[in-house]
Order: C-alpha cells, then sequence, then structure tokens
C-alpha cells in the first residue's frame, strides 16, 4: 500500500510517500516552505496560496525520487499544525490570510469576554469557565485560542465576516481543496473548545456557540480523523499530478497523529515531542483537565480516547534562534550538505548542524556552569499562560562562554518538558519509560540530556522527523484495509535506542531546576512592564 502525507508544519511542509507491508518505510519526501507574516499587534497570519504551491511542488518531487507511479498512490492525509483560523466562501476560498495558532491580536475579545465578571478563576469569568469544563473539560482561557481569532475579525473586519461561509482549521481547508467538501474533523473541532465531547452528545454544543456569540451558521458538520472525506477532485490531481479519484481521508492535527506514529497509543503511554514547538502527551481513555497548568485532554484520532497535552510554544525554535544568532558565522552547512529546502522550521536544518552542536554543547559541563536559559521566545502557555514572558540568559559571568550558552537552551528546553511532565503526573499516571521524538530526537547528546534531566528511561525510534506523517499513513492503511490503529503502531513503531539517566548529573540538574522554576514568578512583573 502506497500514501502520501502531507506533514504541515509551521513554516514548511514535509510531503512524505510510505509503503505499508509488514512494515512502514518512507520511500520519498520533499519538503517547502512558506512564510509566516507576524505583525506588531500580535497578528501570525499565513497565506493559502503558498501552502498550495508548496503541496504541489513537493508532490511532484516525490515520483522523481523513487520508481512508484502515481497511479499507484492508495490515498492521501493530512497532518498539520492546529488551532489556526480559514474562514472560507461557499467555494472553499480563503476571505482572508489564514490567522496561525500563534496569532493573538484577540487580546482585547478575549479580556472583554472571560475577563468581566465578579467572581473569577485565574483571570477568568467563573460561570464561563465552569460551563465550558462541564462541556468538554476544557475553554478558551488562551487569547490564541481559536475562538478570539474569529471575535477579532468579527469586530475589526465586519466586511470579511459578513461573507464567511464556513470557519476551517488548516487541515480542514486542506480536505477542501482537494475534494471539494467543507467538513471539520474532530480534533479541529475540539480545538476551538465549542466541542461537546460527552458520550452521546458529540458536536457543536448550542450552548458555548450562544455564550460566545458564535454564528450556528458558520460551523461546519464534522466528521471523525479516520473517516474518508472524499476523492481527489481533477482540479486538485491535475495541481498535484496525481490520479483523480484517489480517496482523501480526513487526517487532523499534529498532536493526535504524533502519539500514533511514536507508537505511543496505548493507555498511559507517553511522549515528547521537540521540533519547533514541544510537548509532553500522555494517551488516556477519558479527559482530564488542570486549568490552572492549562493542560487539557484534547481529542485522540482514536474514537473515544484523548491525548492529555501540556504544549511548550518554541522548543526547537530556540535552537533554530542559536543557528540565526549565537553559531550562523561558526558553521559550515556544507559541510552538513546542500539540502535545497534547508527553511526556518527546526527540523528541516537540525541534520546538518546538530553535530557540530552536539561538540560545542560537550565542550560545557552538565549544569552549563550555572548559566540557565528560558526557552519562552514567543511567551507560553503550560504551565503558565503569558503572552509576555520571554527568554532569559540568567547566571552570565565573565567566564561564560558560547559553549555554556549552547548547553544552556538544550537544557532550558529540557527542564521545561520535565516542568510539564511534572504537570502532568498530578492528574494522570505517565509511563516510566518516555518516548522522545521529533527533530530533536536525532541528537544523541540532546536525548542522554533529557533522560538525565527527566530522571526516566528515554526512548527514540526511527524516523522521528516525521512520526506525525507516520501515524497518519498508519490510520489511512486502517481506513482502507480496517483494522485497530494503536495494535497497528505497537506493532510497526519499536524503539531504536535507549537512554538510561546518569545519576551523577541529578544533583547540579536539580538545583538549576529549582532556580529554573522560580525565574518566571520573579521576572513575571517585568515581563509585564517591558512587553505590554
Amino acid at each position: 500500500m502506497n500514501v502520501i502525507i502531507y506533514d504541515f508544519g509551521t513554516s514548511s511542509v514535509k510531503t512524505c510517500l510510505f509503503k505499508i507491508d509488514s512494515e512502514i518505510r518512507l520511500i520519498a519526501a520533499s519538503s517547502a516552505g512558506y512564510a509566516l507574516y507576524v505583525s506588531d499587534d500580535g497578528g501570525a497570519e499565513q497565506d493559502t496560496a503558498e501552502w498550495w504551491n508548496a503541496i504541489c511542488s513537493t508532490t511532484r518531487d516525490l515520483f522523481r525520487m523513487c520508481d512508484i507511479k502515481p497511479e499507484e498512490v492508495d490515498g492521501i492525509s493530512f497532518c498539520s499544525q492546529i488551532q489556526g483560523s480559514v474562514f472560507v466562501d461557499e467555494k472553499g476560498n480563503a476571505l482572508r490570510r489564514p490567522m496561525n495558532y500563534l496569532d493573538q491580536k484577540g487580546v482585547k475579545e478575549y479580556k472583554e469576554c472571560m475577563g468581566s465578571g465578579l467572581i473569577k478563576i485565574s483571570g477568568c469569568n467563573l460561570f464561563k469557565l465552569l460551563r465550558n469544563l462541564t462541556v468538554n473539560y476544557a475553554a478558551s482561557v488562551s487569547v490564541k485560542d481559536p475562538v478570539w481569532k474569529y471575535k477579532w475579525v468579527e469586530k475589526n473586519e465586519p466586511e470579511i465576516y459578513n461573507k464567511i461561509y464556513k470557519w476551517l482549521d488548516i487541515n480542514d481547508y486542506l480536505i477542501a481543496r482537494c475534494t471539494g467538501r467543507i467538513v471539520r474533523t474532530a480534533d479541529s473541532a475540539f480545538a476551538t473548545f465549542l466541542y461537546d465531547t460527552r458520550k452521546g452528545r458529540e458536536g457543536w454544543n448550542k450552548g458555548l456557540l450562544k455564550m460566545y456569540g458564535i454564528n450556528p451558521q458558520h460551523m461546519p458538520d464534522i466528521i471523525d480523523c479516520t473517516e474518508k472525506a472524499g476523492e481527489l477532485t481533477s482540479k486538485a490531481a491535475a495541481d498535484l499530478g496525481l490520479k483523480e479519484g484517489i480517496p482523501v481521508f480526513a487526517g487532523g492535527g499534529d498532536t493526535t497523529f504524533v502519539s500514533i506514529g511514536a507508537g505511543s497509543a496505548n493507555v498511559g503511554d507517553t511522549h515528547i515531542y521537540v521540533g519547533t514547538s514541544g510537548w509532553v502527551s500522555t494517551f488516556m481513555d477519558h479527559q482530564v483537565v488542570d486549568i490552572n497548568a492549562m493542560i487539557t485532554g484534547v481529542l485522540s484520532a482514536c474514537h473515544g480516547y484523548y491525548n492529555y497535552y501540556a504544549e511548550l510554544e518554541t522548543a526547537g525554535k530556540c535552537i533554530d534562534w542559536i543557528k540565526n544568532n549565537l553559531i550562523q558565522d561558526k558553521i559550515n552547512l556544507d559541510k552538513y550538505g546542500n539540502e535545497p529546502n534547508i527553511t526556518s522550521e527546526f527540523e528541516s536544518f537540525f541534520v546538518y548542524i546538530f553535530d557540530y552542536l552536539s561538540d560545542e554543547i560537550s565542550k560545557s559541563p552538565p549544569g552549563a556552569n550555572g548559566v540557565i536559559f528560558t526557552p519562552w521566545l514567543h511567551g507560553n502557555r503550560c504551565p503558565f499562560e503569558d503572552n509576555n514572558a520571554a527568554g532569559i540568559f540568567f547566571n552570565i559571568r565573565i567566564n561564560t562562554g558560547t559553549k555554556d550558552m549552547l548547553r544552556a537552551v538544550f537544557e532550558g528546553i529540557c527542564y521545561h518538558l520535565r516542568w510539564l511532565l511534572e504537570c502532568e503526573d498530578k492528574k494522570v499516571k505517565t509511563s516510566d519509560t518516555i518516548r522522545f521524538v521529533g527533530g530533536a530526537s536525532l541528537s544523541p547528546v540532546l536525548c542522554q540530556m533529557l533522560a538525565d534531566i527527566i530522571g526516566r528511561k528515554t526512548e527514540t525510534i526511527n524516523n522521528a522527523q516525521e512520526v506525525g506523517a507516520m501515524g497518519a499513513a498508519m490510520v489511512v492503511a486502517c481506513g482502507i484495509r480496517g483494522g485497530n490503529v494503536s495494535e497497528l503502531a505497537g506493532k510497526l513503531v519499536k524503539p531504536n535506542h535507549t537512554y538510561v539517566p546518569d545519576i551523577k548529573y541529578r544533583e547540579v540538574y536539580e538545583k538549576n531546576y529549582r532556580v529554573f522554576k522560580k525565574l518566571y514568578k520573579t521576572n513575571a512583573s517585568h515581563f509585564r512592564e517591558l512587553n505590554t
């Protein structure tokens, strides 16, 4: 079986061709970038034409790399960034540039809705918060949540708002572009926090739509992530260089497919992902929420299951920042290859510079000679929500070197991931062995560092950069042939290496971690004064 998956990230798409039989094999892959338009008002937007051009060019690239023919493709699907907003007309055309999950223009709209009322919890209206939690164990308590993007357009762009036919996420827009069918996948519907997860009541909750002032006519029909959404239209097929009529499966968000592709799809399995963003996620058969730590159980692609998911907005993006600002003049990319599609996305360049980084980091001892870095380069969401939070290099002294700062960045990412893991442990039982995936898991130095800092065995897998796409491919395989997604993931995805914590570094990491957790509280008012 041959399957094409579009792994749609923050700033590039990686288009992957998999062959699935007794194993899952990556046959060919091509990537292309697109812009992220960031504005001073908190905007973070993208362009649908750039998305489509990237998808079309990478699809055609695949067949120049292998012997498989376009007519031999059995199905396609998507694994995409989530919590974006694409407003479309009746033909599925975008009415304005899509708003990326990082967009935070709706600060005023958020405060007017959730900041009102006499009784509040964590700054949110108690009545609205409890009503949302009753329906789906979640709530729109971050200014980056999709509701506030919708409300911002309603208030600031009425001419656009009045033309809206449906409100989609990014994956849903791609389905419409390929099939002509305008729907939402269940996980993207849940990500609006307007979806009712109660058994027998699944779907848009009329009460929440009314409470937030959402037009019910803007909400599309909902389909499962594993469902066949339609077939490739003649227009889309001609653009992509594929055969008309290929089954298009719904797919969904990266958060749900990464757990499947990581082989962490049994109840209680925990994985850590570090790509552009980062997260800790535990596979669950029931929902859990920790409103104080901003963690909830998001819908899985596997019907009836959830991912208890805690996010770090900028993880690998911090290492991207290192490349652009600390070591750009010290590395020779020719030494690491001539990949034509190097973009700002972490996975794309990491394979070419991790040798250099690993070598430099190894010159600094565990604890980075006392230097600590906070990886909050675009604010933070979990375990505290603060758009003003920023990165810090703390405790720099006269003998601090670049190698210490580089190591501190890697350690800071690991400290924050440990913080998220400990927050999850307050509500659920996370696994004793952690599956580590994403581009960062290509670095043995970072893998060992993560194991040392979290104090748990840490496993890696093959094709860790394509882990979300692999999960989506297995869902397509089950959609075509039948079968259980969790069982297939367990059968096809095995660890290739295990890292055991080195106890001799525990003391220094414990000391630095204690200080790391205090840095936000002691600097929150300074962030607010500087960045509001």
